[in-house]
Parts: C-alpha cells; sequence; structure tokens
C-alpha cells in the first residue's frame, strides 16, 4: 500500500514539474497565443501553484523565477514523501 503511495505521489510531482516546465518554455515564445486551449489548461494548472511562490519571491527585473521554485518546491516534497512512504513500508 505504501508503495503504490509513493508512486503516485512520485508521478503526480514529476507530472507537475513537467507542466511547469512546459509553460515556462512557452511564455520564452510571445507569439504563441495565450488564448489557445492548451495554453489556458497548462495556466489553469500552473497559475494556483506559482501565484503562491510569485508573492514569495516577486519578478526580478524581466524574469520571473517562480517556476523555478515551484519546480524545486514540488521535487523537495515529492523526495520527502517517497522517502517516507517507502520508509515505512520496508517496516
Amino acid at each position: 500500500m505504501f508503495t503504490t503511495l509513493a508512486t503516485t505521489i512520485s508521478l503526480v510531482g514529476n507530472a507537475l514539474t513537467l507542466i511547469i516546465f512546459i509553460r515556462a518554455l512557452l511564455t520564452l515564445f510571445p507569439a504563441i497565443d495565450p488564448y489557445h486551449p492548451v495554453v489556458r489548461t497548462l495556466d489553469s494548472v500552473c497559475n494556483p501553484i506559482l501565484s503562491g511562490f510569485r508573492r514569495l519571491m516577486p519578478p526580478v527585473g524581466f524574469i520571473d523565477l517562480s517556476p523555478l521554485l515551484a519546480i524545486f518546491a514540488i521535487e523537495l516534497v515529492t523526495r520527502v514523501l517517497v522517502h517516507l512512504l517507502l520508509g515505512l513500508a520496508r517496516g
């Protein structure tokens, strides 16, 4: 049971990291339509996560570091949770 939960948490963490990374890459291309359904879907997933990090660290000049901080936090929390769950599974 703990192994399955650890695997699920790992998959969700990896998916969130990938989604935030893709959204950050898309911001580098100003010709992309912000109203495109794919972009809007990515925004609906990313903005609730990134808004908290934007409050912690507002943009520095034109550089928004919130995706980097969010990915770091997601990876940290995912690894800690997976490590704890796998420790419980072992015994």
